[in-house]
Protein backbone atom coordinates (compact mmCIF):
# COMPACT_ATOMS: atom_id res chain seq x y z
CA UNK A 1 0.00 0.00 0.00
CA UNK A 2 1.10 3.58 -0.62
CA UNK A 3 1.98 6.04 2.04
CA UNK A 4 -0.79 8.27 0.96
CA UNK A 5 -3.36 5.36 0.95
CA UNK A 6 -2.67 4.40 4.40
CA UNK A 7 -2.62 8.15 5.74
CA UNK A 8 -6.13 8.29 3.67
CA UNK A 9 -7.16 5.35 5.33
CA UNK A 10 -6.09 6.33 8.91
CA UNK A 11 -7.78 9.34 8.64
CA UNK A 12 -10.90 7.74 7.32
CA UNK A 13 -11.49 6.09 10.77
CA UNK A 14 -15.40 7.53 11.92
CA UNK A 15 -14.68 9.76 15.08
CA UNK A 16 -17.54 8.18 17.34
CA UNK A 17 -14.88 4.75 18.00
CA UNK A 18 -12.71 7.95 19.16
CA UNK A 19 -12.63 7.61 23.89
CA UNK A 20 -12.77 11.27 24.58
CA UNK A 21 -11.51 11.11 28.49
CA UNK A 22 -13.95 12.10 31.46
CA UNK A 23 -14.26 15.57 32.28
CA UNK A 24 -12.51 15.86 36.47
CA UNK A 25 -14.51 15.25 39.02
CA UNK A 26 -15.90 18.87 40.97
CA UNK A 27 -14.58 18.05 44.51
CA UNK A 28 -17.29 18.18 47.53
CA UNK A 29 -18.07 20.89 49.39
CA UNK A 30 -16.13 19.22 52.33
CA UNK A 31 -13.31 18.55 50.88
CA UNK A 32 -13.45 21.79 50.00
CA UNK A 33 -14.02 23.17 53.90
CA UNK A 34 -11.40 20.50 55.17
CA UNK A 35 -8.67 21.64 52.93
CA UNK A 36 -9.30 25.47 54.03
CA UNK A 37 -8.99 24.48 56.95
CA UNK A 38 -5.42 22.50 56.64
CA UNK A 39 -4.48 25.57 54.75
CA UNK A 40 -5.35 28.53 57.85
CA UNK A 41 -3.68 26.13 60.23
CA UNK A 42 -0.57 26.34 58.40
CA UNK A 43 -0.93 29.81 58.16
CA UNK A 44 -1.46 30.16 61.89
CA UNK A 45 0.88 27.71 62.88
CA UNK A 46 3.31 29.58 60.77
CA UNK A 47 2.73 32.99 62.02
CA UNK A 48 2.43 31.71 65.53
CA UNK A 49 5.91 30.36 65.05
CA UNK A 50 7.52 33.56 63.14
CA UNK A 51 5.88 35.41 66.47
CA UNK A 52 7.25 33.41 68.61
CA UNK A 53 10.78 33.30 66.90
CA UNK A 54 10.52 37.34 67.34
CA UNK A 55 9.80 37.34 71.07
CA UNK A 56 12.91 35.15 71.84
CA UNK A 57 14.64 37.29 69.51
CA UNK A 58 13.62 40.26 71.53
CA UNK A 59 14.25 38.69 74.64
CA UNK A 60 17.50 37.36 74.00
CA UNK A 61 18.03 40.95 72.82
CA UNK A 62 16.45 42.16 75.58
CA UNK A 63 19.09 39.74 78.21
CA UNK A 64 21.66 40.87 76.20
CA UNK A 65 21.01 44.68 76.46
CA UNK A 66 20.35 43.94 80.49
CA UNK A 67 23.40 42.26 80.69
CA UNK A 68 25.60 44.68 79.20
CA UNK A 69 23.93 47.24 81.66
CA UNK A 70 24.78 44.94 84.16
CA UNK A 71 28.41 45.02 83.69
CA UNK A 72 28.29 48.32 84.49
CA UNK A 73 26.88 47.71 88.31
CA UNK A 74 30.48 46.68 90.20
CA UNK A 75 29.90 46.00 93.96
CA UNK A 76 32.66 46.62 96.68
CA UNK A 77 33.08 45.07 100.25
CA UNK A 78 31.74 48.02 102.25
CA UNK A 79 34.92 48.94 104.70
CA UNK A 80 32.67 49.93 107.48
CA UNK A 81 31.56 46.86 107.75
CA UNK A 82 32.98 44.34 110.75
CA UNK A 83 35.18 42.55 109.84
CA UNK A 84 34.60 39.01 108.17
CA UNK A 85 36.08 36.32 109.54
CA UNK A 86 36.21 33.02 107.04
CA UNK A 87 34.19 29.73 108.34
CA UNK A 88 33.48 26.41 106.88
CA UNK A 89 29.89 25.68 106.23
CA UNK A 90 30.24 22.77 109.30
CA UNK A 91 31.20 25.09 111.05
CA UNK A 92 28.20 25.69 114.43
CA UNK A 93 30.48 26.88 117.29
CA UNK A 94 28.44 29.45 118.95
CA UNK A 95 30.62 30.81 120.60
CA UNK A 96 32.33 31.71 117.37
CA UNK A 97 29.16 31.98 115.36
CA UNK A 98 26.28 34.15 116.51
CA UNK A 99 22.99 34.13 114.58
CA UNK A 100 20.65 37.20 114.83
CA UNK A 101 17.31 36.72 115.50
CA UNK A 102 14.57 36.72 113.17
CA UNK A 103 12.98 40.47 113.02
CA UNK A 104 15.95 41.42 115.70
CA UNK A 105 17.52 44.66 115.64
CA UNK A 106 21.27 46.45 114.72
CA UNK A 107 21.69 45.13 118.66
CA UNK A 108 21.45 41.82 117.98
CA UNK A 109 23.50 41.21 115.05
CA UNK A 110 24.96 38.41 113.71
CA UNK A 111 28.70 37.46 112.99
CA UNK A 112 29.84 38.42 109.45
CA UNK A 113 31.32 35.83 108.16
CA UNK A 114 33.43 35.09 104.44
CA UNK A 115 32.72 31.13 103.80
CA UNK A 116 33.75 29.57 100.26
CA UNK A 117 31.74 26.93 98.80
CA UNK A 118 30.34 25.69 95.35
CA UNK A 119 26.72 26.90 94.05
CA UNK A 120 24.60 23.97 94.83
CA UNK A 121 21.10 25.02 93.85
CA UNK A 122 19.76 28.52 93.04
CA UNK A 123 16.69 30.25 92.96
CA UNK A 124 15.24 33.61 92.29
CA UNK A 125 12.18 34.99 93.65
CA UNK A 126 10.51 38.88 94.08
CA UNK A 127 14.40 40.22 94.09
CA UNK A 128 15.40 37.89 95.99
CA UNK A 129 18.08 34.76 94.79
CA UNK A 130 18.40 32.23 97.17
CA UNK A 131 21.92 30.41 96.87
CA UNK A 132 22.71 27.08 98.44
CA UNK A 133 26.16 27.00 98.73
CA UNK A 134 28.15 23.64 99.64
CA UNK A 135 31.90 23.39 100.20
CA UNK A 136 32.51 19.29 100.57
CA UNK A 137 31.64 18.63 104.27
CA UNK A 138 28.33 17.22 105.74
CA UNK A 139 26.19 20.51 105.45
CA UNK A 140 25.17 23.40 102.99
CA UNK A 141 24.15 26.77 103.29
CA UNK A 142 21.49 29.13 102.21
CA UNK A 143 22.74 32.52 101.00
CA UNK A 144 20.18 35.32 100.13
CA UNK A 145 21.24 37.94 97.47
CA UNK A 146 19.33 41.24 97.57
CA UNK A 147 19.64 44.32 96.23
CA UNK A 148 22.29 45.69 93.68
CA UNK A 149 23.90 42.04 94.15
CA UNK A 150 21.55 40.46 92.53
CA UNK A 151 21.53 42.70 89.66
CA UNK A 152 25.14 42.44 88.72
CA UNK A 153 26.51 40.40 85.27
CA UNK A 154 27.39 37.37 87.98
CA UNK A 155 24.48 37.19 89.75
CA UNK A 156 22.43 37.23 86.88
CA UNK A 157 24.51 34.82 84.67
CA UNK A 158 24.94 32.89 87.76
CA UNK A 159 24.91 28.74 87.34
CA UNK A 160 25.69 25.86 89.62
CA UNK A 161 28.77 24.36 90.35
CA UNK A 162 29.97 28.13 90.48
CA UNK A 163 32.70 28.49 93.31
CA UNK A 164 32.14 31.46 94.92
CA UNK A 165 33.01 33.37 97.94
CA UNK A 166 30.09 34.79 100.15
CA UNK A 167 30.58 37.52 102.49
CA UNK A 168 27.58 38.50 105.08
CA UNK A 169 25.45 37.96 108.43
CA UNK A 170 24.49 35.14 109.66
CA UNK A 171 20.79 34.87 110.59
CA UNK A 172 18.11 32.57 112.26
CA UNK A 173 15.54 31.56 109.31
CA UNK A 174 12.25 33.15 110.41
CA UNK A 175 9.46 31.24 111.98
CA UNK A 176 8.29 29.17 109.58
CA UNK A 177 10.64 28.96 107.15
CA UNK A 178 12.92 26.23 106.54
CA UNK A 179 16.96 25.88 105.98
CA UNK A 180 20.04 23.69 106.53
CA UNK A 181 20.73 24.15 110.39
CA UNK A 182 17.77 26.25 110.65
CA UNK A 183 20.58 29.35 109.93
CA UNK A 184 21.18 31.22 106.83
CA UNK A 185 23.70 34.48 105.81
CA UNK A 186 22.37 37.58 104.36
CA UNK A 187 24.98 38.66 101.94
CA UNK A 188 26.54 41.79 101.47
CA UNK A 189 29.08 40.82 99.12
CA UNK A 190 30.39 38.20 96.67
CA UNK A 191 33.42 37.02 94.77
CA UNK A 192 33.47 34.81 91.86
CA UNK A 193 36.29 32.08 92.07
CA UNK A 194 35.22 30.03 89.41
CA UNK A 195 32.41 30.52 86.72
CA UNK A 196 30.82 27.12 85.63
CA UNK A 197 29.25 26.96 82.11
CA UNK A 198 25.68 27.22 81.34
CA UNK A 199 23.09 26.14 78.80
CA UNK A 200 24.64 22.87 76.39
CA UNK A 201 27.36 22.67 78.96
CA UNK A 202 25.29 23.11 82.05
CA UNK A 203 26.01 20.57 84.83
CA UNK A 204 22.25 19.76 85.02
CA UNK A 205 22.36 18.77 81.41
CA UNK A 206 25.56 16.84 81.19
CA UNK A 207 24.32 14.47 83.96
CA UNK A 208 20.11 15.26 84.20
CA UNK A 209 18.52 12.66 86.60
CA UNK A 210 16.87 10.38 84.19
CA UNK A 211 20.46 9.99 82.31
CA UNK A 212 21.32 6.37 80.88
CA UNK A 213 24.15 4.13 82.84
CA UNK A 214 26.95 5.54 80.48
CA UNK A 215 26.44 8.71 80.09
CA UNK A 216 26.38 8.89 84.22
CA UNK A 217 29.99 6.83 83.78
CA UNK A 218 30.88 9.16 81.62
CA UNK A 219 30.62 11.92 83.59
CA UNK A 220 31.31 10.12 86.86
CA UNK A 221 33.56 13.37 87.77
CA UNK A 222 30.16 15.69 87.87
CA UNK A 223 28.40 12.46 89.30
CA UNK A 224 29.77 12.73 92.13
CA UNK A 225 29.12 16.30 92.95
CA UNK A 226 25.61 14.84 93.58
CA UNK A 227 24.01 14.78 96.62
CA UNK A 228 23.59 10.63 96.70
CA UNK A 229 26.82 9.81 95.09
CA UNK A 230 28.02 12.52 97.45
CA UNK A 231 26.40 10.79 100.61
CA UNK A 232 28.06 7.22 99.44
CA UNK A 233 31.56 8.80 99.30
CA UNK A 234 30.83 10.37 102.86
CA UNK A 235 29.37 7.46 104.58
CA UNK A 236 32.59 5.15 102.69
CA UNK A 237 34.97 7.12 104.57
CA UNK A 238 33.22 6.85 108.06
CA UNK A 239 32.60 2.84 107.35
CA UNK A 240 36.61 2.78 106.44
CA UNK A 241 37.38 4.88 109.79
CA UNK A 242 34.97 2.65 111.68
CA UNK A 243 37.27 -0.64 110.38
CA UNK A 244 40.58 1.47 111.13
CA UNK A 245 38.95 2.15 114.95
CA UNK A 246 37.73 -1.00 115.36
CA UNK A 247 40.84 -3.48 114.64
CA UNK A 248 42.66 -0.44 116.54
CA UNK A 249 40.54 -1.46 119.51
CA UNK A 250 41.38 -4.95 119.46
CA UNK A 251 44.36 -4.99 118.83
CA UNK A 252 44.96 -5.42 115.10
CA UNK A 253 48.05 -3.93 113.35
CA UNK A 254 47.55 -2.42 109.69
CA UNK A 255 50.03 -3.81 107.27
CA UNK A 256 50.69 -2.65 103.83
CA UNK A 257 50.88 -5.57 101.06
CA UNK A 258 52.26 -5.51 97.35
CA UNK A 259 49.99 -4.99 94.72
CA UNK A 260 52.62 -6.68 92.11
CA UNK A 261 53.07 -10.23 92.49
CA UNK A 262 53.70 -13.20 91.09
CA UNK A 263 51.86 -16.01 92.86
CA UNK A 264 47.86 -16.71 92.59
CA UNK A 265 45.29 -16.67 95.50
CA UNK A 266 42.07 -17.53 94.21
CA UNK A 267 42.83 -18.96 90.55
CA UNK A 268 44.88 -18.10 87.59
CA UNK A 269 41.63 -17.09 84.97
CA UNK A 270 40.88 -13.99 87.34
CA UNK A 271 44.80 -12.72 87.37
CA UNK A 272 45.62 -9.35 85.38
CA UNK A 273 49.11 -10.21 83.73
CA UNK A 274 52.14 -7.61 82.72
CA UNK A 275 55.22 -7.31 82.32
CA UNK A 276 57.60 -6.59 85.31
CA UNK A 277 61.33 -5.32 83.76
CA UNK A 278 62.12 -9.01 82.06
CA UNK A 279 59.77 -10.80 84.17
CA UNK A 280 55.81 -11.77 84.31
CA UNK A 281 53.69 -10.38 86.94
CA UNK A 282 50.31 -10.02 87.91
CA UNK A 283 48.02 -7.60 89.63
CA UNK A 284 47.03 -8.59 93.59
CA UNK A 285 43.63 -10.73 93.74
CA UNK A 286 44.34 -10.84 97.74
CA UNK A 287 46.57 -9.81 100.66
CA UNK A 288 45.76 -12.98 102.73
CA UNK A 289 49.07 -14.67 101.89
CA UNK A 290 51.47 -12.22 103.04
CA UNK A 291 49.36 -10.87 105.75
CA UNK A 292 49.47 -14.63 107.14
CA UNK A 293 53.32 -14.22 106.80
CA UNK A 294 52.80 -11.36 109.41
CA UNK A 295 51.32 -12.95 112.32
CA UNK A 296 54.35 -13.92 114.06
CA UNK A 297 55.85 -10.58 113.60
CA UNK A 298 53.01 -8.17 114.67
CA UNK A 299 50.15 -10.69 115.74
CA UNK A 300 46.72 -10.25 114.96
CA UNK A 301 46.50 -7.92 111.65
CA UNK A 302 44.86 -6.21 108.69
CA UNK A 303 45.17 -4.26 105.37
CA UNK A 304 42.93 -2.14 103.50
CA UNK A 305 44.22 -2.72 99.44
CA UNK A 306 43.07 -2.82 96.10
CA UNK A 307 42.61 -6.07 94.84
CA UNK A 308 42.01 -6.92 91.01
CA UNK A 309 40.25 -9.59 89.59
CA UNK A 310 40.16 -10.39 85.39
CA UNK A 311 36.63 -11.45 85.60
CA UNK A 312 34.79 -10.49 82.56
CA UNK A 313 31.69 -9.95 84.21
CA UNK A 314 28.80 -7.13 84.06
CA UNK A 315 26.32 -7.93 87.34
CA UNK A 316 25.95 -5.60 89.88
CA UNK A 317 28.15 -6.92 92.11
CA UNK A 318 31.58 -7.26 90.48
CA UNK A 319 34.32 -4.50 89.90
CA UNK A 320 37.65 -5.53 88.21
CA UNK A 321 39.32 -2.86 90.47
CA UNK A 322 37.79 -2.97 94.59
CA UNK A 323 38.77 -2.01 98.22
CA UNK A 324 39.44 -5.20 99.67
CA UNK A 325 39.38 -5.71 103.69
CA UNK A 326 41.46 -8.34 104.93
CA UNK A 327 42.42 -9.53 108.50
CA UNK A 328 44.28 -12.53 110.09
CA UNK A 329 43.73 -13.92 113.65
CA UNK A 330 46.30 -16.22 114.91
CA UNK A 331 45.66 -19.09 117.57
CA UNK A 332 42.12 -18.85 116.74
CA UNK A 333 39.33 -21.78 115.82
CA UNK A 334 36.82 -21.55 113.17
CA UNK A 335 34.16 -20.51 115.71
CA UNK A 336 36.30 -17.84 117.09
CA UNK A 337 36.66 -16.27 113.71
CA UNK A 338 33.09 -16.59 112.88
CA UNK A 339 32.49 -14.33 116.38
CA UNK A 340 34.79 -11.78 115.27
CA UNK A 341 33.50 -11.00 111.74
CA UNK A 342 30.04 -10.45 113.42
CA UNK A 343 31.13 -8.68 116.19
CA UNK A 344 33.43 -6.60 113.80
CA UNK A 345 30.91 -5.98 111.25
CA UNK A 346 28.33 -4.65 114.28
CA UNK A 347 31.01 -2.64 115.81
CA UNK A 348 31.89 -0.60 112.70
CA UNK A 349 27.88 -0.26 111.60
CA UNK A 350 27.58 0.68 115.30
CA UNK A 351 30.25 3.42 114.74
CA UNK A 352 28.70 4.83 111.77
CA UNK A 353 25.72 5.33 113.43
CA UNK A 354 26.44 6.74 116.20
CA UNK A 355 28.53 9.65 113.80
CA UNK A 356 25.74 12.42 114.06
CA UNK A 357 26.27 12.96 110.44
CA UNK A 358 26.92 9.12 109.42
CA UNK A 359 23.39 8.39 110.92
CA UNK A 360 21.69 11.24 109.09
CA UNK A 361 23.06 10.12 105.51
CA UNK A 362 22.16 6.53 106.21
CA UNK A 363 18.89 7.37 106.93
CA UNK A 364 18.62 9.76 103.72
CA UNK A 365 20.04 6.94 101.56
CA UNK A 366 18.32 3.75 103.12
CA UNK A 367 15.41 4.77 105.82
CA UNK A 368 14.69 1.11 107.30
CA UNK A 369 18.24 -0.11 107.72
CA UNK A 370 18.55 -1.38 111.12
CA UNK A 371 22.09 -3.06 112.56
CA UNK A 372 21.44 -6.60 112.78
CA UNK A 373 20.73 -8.19 115.61
CA UNK A 374 23.49 -11.33 116.96
CA UNK A 375 24.15 -13.99 116.56
CA UNK A 376 24.30 -14.40 112.68
CA UNK A 377 21.93 -16.83 111.40
CA UNK A 378 24.50 -20.08 110.58
CA UNK A 379 23.72 -22.43 107.77
CA UNK A 380 25.96 -24.94 106.65
CA UNK A 381 26.25 -25.49 102.89
CA UNK A 382 24.45 -29.26 102.70
CA UNK A 383 22.03 -27.03 104.68
CA UNK A 384 21.67 -24.27 102.02
CA UNK A 385 21.59 -26.98 99.01
CA UNK A 386 18.10 -28.64 100.80
CA UNK A 387 16.71 -25.19 101.56
CA UNK A 388 17.40 -24.14 98.00
CA UNK A 389 15.13 -27.44 96.45
CA UNK A 390 12.66 -27.50 99.05
CA UNK A 391 12.55 -23.54 98.13
CA UNK A 392 11.89 -24.42 93.74
CA UNK A 393 15.09 -22.29 93.46
CA UNK A 394 16.85 -24.14 91.30
CA UNK A 395 20.27 -23.40 88.79
CA UNK A 396 20.74 -21.27 85.84
CA UNK A 397 20.16 -24.26 83.59
CA UNK A 398 16.65 -24.83 85.68
CA UNK A 399 17.71 -28.19 87.47
CA UNK A 400 17.63 -28.68 91.37
CA UNK A 401 20.72 -27.92 93.05
CA UNK A 402 23.18 -31.03 94.32
CA UNK A 403 25.83 -31.50 96.55
CA UNK A 404 29.16 -30.21 95.27
CA UNK A 405 27.24 -27.53 93.28
CA UNK A 406 28.97 -23.76 93.99
CA UNK A 407 26.06 -21.88 94.27
CA UNK A 408 25.32 -19.11 91.97
CA UNK A 409 25.16 -15.18 93.07
CA UNK A 410 21.51 -15.40 92.25
CA UNK A 411 20.00 -18.05 94.35
CA UNK A 412 22.21 -16.86 96.82
CA UNK A 413 21.14 -13.71 96.96
CA UNK A 414 17.58 -15.08 96.39
CA UNK A 415 17.51 -17.30 99.21
CA UNK A 416 19.24 -14.65 101.35
CA UNK A 417 16.58 -11.78 100.83
CA UNK A 418 13.84 -14.42 101.50
CA UNK A 419 15.30 -15.39 104.58
CA UNK A 420 16.24 -11.71 105.23
CA UNK A 421 18.83 -11.51 107.87
CA UNK A 422 22.77 -12.58 107.75
CA UNK A 423 24.22 -15.69 107.10
CA UNK A 424 27.08 -17.37 107.78
CA UNK A 425 26.90 -20.02 105.18
CA UNK A 426 29.68 -22.71 106.19
CA UNK A 427 31.38 -25.60 104.88
CA UNK A 428 31.67 -25.33 102.10
CA UNK A 429 32.88 -28.59 99.32
CA UNK A 430 36.70 -28.58 99.36
CA UNK A 431 36.43 -28.84 95.12
CA UNK A 432 34.56 -25.26 95.13
CA UNK A 433 37.04 -23.48 96.96
CA UNK A 434 40.97 -21.90 97.39
CA UNK A 435 43.94 -24.44 97.84
CA UNK A 436 45.28 -23.05 101.29
CA UNK A 437 41.65 -24.00 102.91
CA UNK A 438 41.78 -25.64 105.56
CA UNK A 439 39.47 -29.69 105.55
CA UNK A 440 37.34 -29.99 108.33
CA UNK A 441 38.65 -32.93 110.48
CA UNK A 442 35.29 -34.50 111.02
CA UNK A 443 34.40 -34.41 107.08
CA UNK A 444 37.51 -34.16 105.08
CA UNK A 445 35.21 -33.42 102.11
CA UNK A 446 34.16 -29.84 103.13
CA UNK A 447 36.00 -27.13 104.13
CA UNK A 448 35.79 -25.01 107.17
CA UNK A 449 34.89 -21.77 105.43
CA UNK A 450 32.49 -19.36 105.50
CA UNK A 451 30.68 -16.68 103.33
CA UNK A 452 28.51 -13.54 105.01
CA UNK A 453 25.71 -13.18 102.94
CA UNK A 454 23.38 -9.81 103.38
CA UNK A 455 19.99 -9.20 102.15
CA UNK A 456 19.91 -7.30 98.89
CA UNK A 457 23.54 -7.80 97.91
CA UNK A 458 24.59 -11.46 98.81
CA UNK A 459 27.91 -12.10 99.83
CA UNK A 460 30.37 -9.30 101.91
CA UNK A 461 32.81 -11.61 103.53
CA UNK A 462 34.22 -14.72 102.66
CA UNK A 463 36.90 -16.43 104.91
CA UNK A 464 38.37 -19.41 106.04
CA UNK A 465 40.58 -21.64 108.52
CA UNK A 466 43.78 -21.84 106.92
CA UNK A 467 46.08 -25.16 106.29
CA UNK A 468 48.78 -25.22 108.77
CA UNK A 469 49.91 -28.45 108.25
CA UNK A 470 52.58 -28.67 105.58
CA UNK A 471 51.79 -31.71 103.78
CA UNK A 472 48.43 -30.90 103.74
CA UNK A 473 49.46 -27.47 101.83
CA UNK A 474 51.49 -29.46 99.73
CA UNK A 475 48.84 -31.51 98.68
CA UNK A 476 46.79 -28.16 98.23
CA UNK A 477 49.10 -27.05 95.63
CA UNK A 478 49.19 -30.52 93.76
CA UNK A 479 44.99 -30.64 93.70
CA UNK A 480 45.18 -27.18 92.15
CA UNK A 481 48.59 -28.01 89.49
CA UNK A 482 50.29 -25.29 91.34
CA UNK A 483 53.96 -25.02 91.04
CA UNK A 484 54.87 -24.49 95.12
CA UNK A 485 58.06 -22.98 94.42
CA UNK A 486 57.12 -19.16 93.97
CA UNK A 487 55.24 -20.06 97.23
CA UNK A 488 58.29 -21.05 99.28
CA UNK A 489 57.81 -17.90 101.53
CA UNK A 490 54.03 -18.63 102.26
CA UNK A 491 55.12 -22.57 102.87
CA UNK A 492 57.49 -22.01 105.08
CA UNK A 493 54.87 -20.77 107.63
CA UNK A 494 54.27 -24.39 108.27
CA UNK A 495 57.62 -24.97 108.99
CA UNK A 496 58.61 -22.52 111.21
CA UNK A 497 56.34 -22.77 113.84
CA UNK A 498 52.87 -23.01 112.74
CA UNK A 499 49.83 -22.18 114.49
CA UNK A 500 45.81 -22.68 113.96
CA UNK A 501 45.02 -19.44 111.99
CA UNK A 502 42.26 -17.87 109.86
CA UNK A 503 41.21 -15.01 108.23
CA UNK A 504 38.60 -12.90 105.77
CA UNK A 505 38.55 -10.51 102.94
CA UNK A 506 35.28 -7.95 103.07
CA UNK A 507 34.48 -5.87 99.74
CA UNK A 508 33.85 -2.60 100.53
CA UNK A 509 32.06 -1.71 97.89
CA UNK A 510 29.50 -4.03 98.29
CA UNK A 511 29.09 -3.35 101.84
CA UNK A 512 28.51 0.02 101.04
CA UNK A 513 25.90 -1.13 98.82
CA UNK A 514 23.74 -3.11 101.50
CA UNK A 515 24.18 -0.04 104.16
CA UNK A 516 23.59 2.54 101.26
CA UNK A 517 20.60 0.56 99.27
CA UNK A 518 22.43 1.00 96.27
CA UNK A 519 21.70 -1.38 93.37
CA UNK A 520 24.96 -1.87 92.37
CA UNK A 521 28.78 -1.62 93.53
CA UNK A 522 29.22 0.39 90.74
CA UNK A 523 27.48 3.22 92.60
CA UNK A 524 29.69 3.04 95.43
CA UNK A 525 33.27 3.35 94.53
CA UNK A 526 34.93 6.82 93.52
CA UNK A 527 35.33 5.68 89.34
CA UNK A 528 34.32 1.75 89.16
CA UNK A 529 36.47 -0.18 87.11
CA UNK A 530 35.04 -3.28 85.11
CA UNK A 531 35.13 -5.05 82.12
CA UNK A 532 35.00 -2.09 79.18
CA UNK A 533 34.95 0.70 81.77
CA UNK A 534 38.57 1.94 82.60
CA UNK A 535 37.81 5.23 82.64
CA UNK A 536 37.51 8.53 83.53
Amino acid sequence: MAIDEAVSTAEAVPTSDVTEPAPPKEPSKSALKKAERLRQEKERKAAKEKELALRQAQTEDNRRLALEEAKKLIIKEDPSLPRAIKIQIRDRNPDRIRLRPAGGDESQRGTRVKVMGWVHRLRTQKGVMFVTLQDGTFSTLQCLLTGDLVKTYDALTLTAQTSMTIYGEMWEVPPKQHAPDNRELHADYFEIIGKAPGDREAYGTLVPVDADPQTLLNNRHLVIRGETASAVLKIMDLVLYGFHQTYYDHNFRQLRTPCMVQTQVEGGSTLFEFKYFDDTAYLTQSSQLYLETGLPSVGNNYCVMPSFRAEKSLTRRHLAEYTHIEAELGFVDFDDLLDHIEETIVSVLEFVLSHPEGKTLVQQLNPDFRIPERPFLRMKYADAITWLNEHDILKEDGSPHIDGDDIAEAAERKMTDIINRPIFLTYFPTEVKAFYMKRQESDPRTTESVDCLMPGVGEIVGGSMRMDDLSELLAGYAREKIDPKPYYWYTDQRKYGSIPHGGYGLGLERFLAWICARYTVRECTLYPRFVGRCTP
